[in-house]
């Protein structure tokens, strides 16, 4: 393994032309831009968030009150439904996005891979907006008897009681957030299972292993990587998305462990509140956003660390 400081030595190096030097020294500042910009949203946003921090500290984010009268804000409802839609996302798409991964990588006949493939990637390409407009006509219709008849069967449950909204709340917006996050994890799978080598898989069903038995154990353990990304990528997806679950989820602020009830996401309590907002809720707002912008970061990271754990010691900059 190089040494820490040794990349750097490499970079910082003279080129031996110019053309080179140019090269270097946009490439440098290509990278460094990103980081630049981060930064300077990250400072933004704290510097216009700096009266609700002072007047409200870590209060602000274990507070459930959010009263525009009193001018008394609190994120923890909002950071609550983020985390359990993005949940129930990630719960439905990481499986229905694997299986469609592994059909069309290695079971689809070929004359049919080619339009799934195109219909999938045609799925990430539908704006939210519409989306949001197909939940709200089919999908919270859709939902509402399955819903009556779980709140019948299963209302014993705190998950399952009622009351029932006709279909909105925090189960169809994690449901809306899982179409939207499914094209996503399943374009980077496949590729992952793609990218197995066909030794790998042939070795395997010499041995006398069933067509299940080398999937399981010779091509997703060795995709395990690639598959682990695509499920954090979906997940930032499902935590950032705003319009389609604001109009799903049916606007309600309060803690509650029942997928029925309406409730917000940071997301969507910024996209409702802000054009109406003034004084210190414009502050609140802010900080709300700056809340997201940490979890995307600490989702990120977290999805690398878990990345790294699955393939090994790989250095930060690899792969």
């Amino acid at each position: 393994m190089k040494s820490p400081g040794k990349g750097w030595r490499v970079l910082l190096r003279r080129p031996a032309s110019p053309g080179d030097w140019l090269f270097q020294g946009a490439a440098l500042l290509a990278g460094l831009s990103l980081v630049g910009v981060l930064a300077a949203m990250a400072a933004s946003l704290l510097e216009t968030a700096r009266p609700a921090l002072t007047a409200f500290g870590l209060g602000f984010l274990f507070s459930s009150v959010w009263d525009p009268v009193r001018e008394v804000f609190g994120a923890l409802p909002a950071i609550y439904g983020t985390l359990l839609t993005s949940a129930i996302a990630i719960a439905v798409a990481v499986p229905v996005s694997l299986g469609v991964a592994i059909f069309l990588a290695e079971l689809a006949p070929r004359w049919l891979r080619t339009p799934v493939s195109f219909l999938v990637e045609m799925l990430a390409a539908i704006p939210s907006v519409v989306l949001g407009l197909w939940g709200i006509f089919v999908m919270a219709p859709a939902i509402y008897p399955a819903e009556q008849w779980l709140e019948r069967v299963l209302g014993w449950i705190p998950l399952f009681r009622g009351p029932i909204f006709g279909g909105f709340g925090f189960l169809t917006g994690g449901l809306i957030l899982a179409i939207m996050a499914l094209p996503i994890i399943t374009a980077i799978a496949r590729d992952a299972i793609l990218t197995v080598p066909p030794a790998q898989k042939e070795a395997m069903l010499a041995l006398g292993a069933t067509r299940w038995e080398a999937i399981s154990r010779a091509i997703l353990p060795y995709a395990r990587s690639g598959v682990i990304a695509a499920g954090i990528l979906g997940l930032g997806r499902a935590l950032g998305e705003t319009m389609a679950v604001t109009m799903v989820i049916g606007n309600g602020y309060l803690l509650t462990g029942r997928l029925f009830a309406p409730g917000n996401t940071m997301a969507s309590k910024i996209a409702t509140q802000f054009n109406e907002a003034s004084g210190l809720e414009v502050n609140a707002l802010v900080e709300l956003a700056l809340v997201l912008l940490a979890v995307a970061l600490i989702v990120n990271v977290a999805g690398r660390l878990l990345v790294r754990r699955a393939v090994g010691r790989v250095p930060w900059g690899g792969r």
